[in-house]
């Protein structure tokens, strides 16, 4: 836990606040961005996804908020669940990073005597600074990604993410156990601090572990032996790494650094895409890496990703989506406690609830609502007729990618207006951006009167146990 401010530390954290910010959004401003950066999946940094903070990672647009302007709203409360920030590759992925980079030093001889550039500065310039105890760890962008969203979002909603309600302990912080996640809550509780720009009497940092609600996908038996350790699941995933698009990526990337064919492996051409992805996630820059990959060959490896988050944690087998039955129930437990109507003497409802995970928290949540389902599942074999697919991780969930719930009390009765990523998106079947609580909840009665945990994940129902086999509904 970090210590109360002092008054002369808030004054001095206000100001090199406000340079640091204008510090970072000069240099976002002027970055040379490469033209693949869209297609890096769950790799892609939050920018990617809403341009105009590469301009201003302040700025704010009210109009996102929607309840009909024909009723009196006020926002009362607001549930936010989160992506850690920007992070370290984990241990895997470095140690194929670090293959790589010994094989192009060893054995690539360009496609002609004067090579270009670009490999020159991989072979004689680039040094690959990653070691194996970075694994997955916040980094100083991921720090700053949660301090300008808390901004963003405090601006958004002054009633609610207020600096009473921080002094109260009213503002319920909740994570993941993991070191990214805990890092981005206190990240996000110093944004708001940097926001109010004075902090003293202002609480320590605190929020609560619990990792059944934000990791609930390690607890689902039924998902761990149906699809994490079933190699049958991914099989669409398996069949178009080694299908003809990814083959000609990888044989025209063998070509630019003149290696044999058979030493470049589908696994090191996704580590030299990852590496472009993490030298500009991280670094803020335009690495050499990136000009192995043109917008073609991004985009396959974009879709690879895709199949995989697809039939590993959406809606590619049914048992991804249910294993975040909990974290549903909670969050409309906490809706309903603070819609519904209260007596004078009874406590107000908290007005915000933070809840910081991963990407695979927030997918299966998103699956479960019904959100980004093609009519027709991206396949190994559909890659060309899929270009126009509604699921594509990385605009759903980049870097710090949230889904915001807002709860508004309305004349005409309580009313929830749902935004991913700080657009609004409307409910599946619910034509209004903001529709009454009632119909919300009305569309999603099967799930609230059932979505049983020990049924679905622990087989101690009628289905037995459903884990050992995907079930492929669609």
């Amino acid at each position: 836990m970090l210590p109360s401010f002092t008054p002369t530390h808030g004054l001095l954290l206000a100001v090199l606040s406000q340079l640091s910010t204008r510090l970072s959004c000069s240099s976002m401003a002027n970055l040379d961005i490469p033209k693949i950066a869209i297609y890096f999946g769950t790799k892609t940094r939050y920018e990617e996804v809403n341009p105009h903070l590469q301009r201003d990672l302040l700025s704010v647009n009210t109009s996102v908020l929607r309840p009909p302007p024909t009723e009196r709203c006020s926002p009362v409360h607001l549930t936010a669940v989160i992506r850690h920030g920007s992070r370290y590759p984990t241990a895997k992925n470095i140690r194929r990073i670090l293959k790589l980079n010994q094989l192009v030093r060893t054995e690539a001889s360009g496609p002609s005597r004067s090579s270009a550039a670009w490999l020159q500065d991989i072979r004689s310039r680039w040094e690959p600074w990653y070691t194996e105890d970075m694994d997955g760890q916040l980094v100083t962008k991921g720090r700053d990604d949660l301090h300008h969203l808390a901004r963003r979002l405090a601006t958004l909603f002054p009633s609610l993410l207020s600096e009473e309600n921080m002094r109260k302990r009213r503002i319920r912080f909740i994570s993941s156990s993991k070191h990214r996640c805990v890092s981005s809550v206190e990240a996000f509780q110093e944004g708001l601090q940097q926001h109010w720009r004075h902090h003293d009497g202002l609480p320590e940092f605190s929020h609560e572990v619990d990792d059944q609600l934000m990791r609930f996908f390690e607890r689902c038996r039924s998902y761990v032996e149906g699809v994490e350790n079933n190699r049958t699941a991914l099989l669409e995933v398996e069949k178009f790494k080694h299908g003809e698009e990814m083959e000609g990526v990888r044989k025209k990337m063998a070509e630019k650094l003149g290696l044999p064919l058979d030493s470049l492996t589908p696994d090191l051409v996704e580590a030299a895409f990852f590496l472009c992805s993490y030298e500009l996630s991280i670094k803020s820059v335009h690495s050499p890496w990136c000009f192995l990959f043109d917008e073609s060959d991004a985009k396959v490896l974009e879709y690879k990703s895709d199949l995989k988050q697809y039939w590993k944690r959406s809606h590619g087998h049914m048992i991804s989506s249910l294993s975040s039955c909990p974290l549903f129930h909670h969050i409309f437990r906490t809706l309903d406690k603070a819609g519904r109507p209260r007596r004078s003497t009874e406590a107000s409802p908290e007005p915000a609830s933070i809840l910081v995970g991963h990407a695979e928290t927030l997918l299966p949540l998103l699956s479960l609502l019904g959100l980004y389902k093609d009519q027709t599942p991206p396949t190994a074999i559909n890659y060309h007729s899929q270009h126009g697919r509604s699921f594509r991780s990385g605009r759903i969930v980049p870097y710090a990618a949230n889904l915001l719930l807002v709860l508004y009390d309305c004349s005409g009765g309580p009313r929830l207006q749902m935004l991913i990523n700080e657009m609004p998106l409307q409910f599946p079947g619910l034509r209004e951006d903001a529709p009454l609580y009632r119909d919300v909840r009305a569309t999603y009665r099967h799930l609230l009167d059932g979505c049983n945990f020990a049924t679905e994940c622990e087989g101690q129902g009628s289905h037995g146990v459903g884990g050992r086999r995907p079930n492929t509904e669609l």
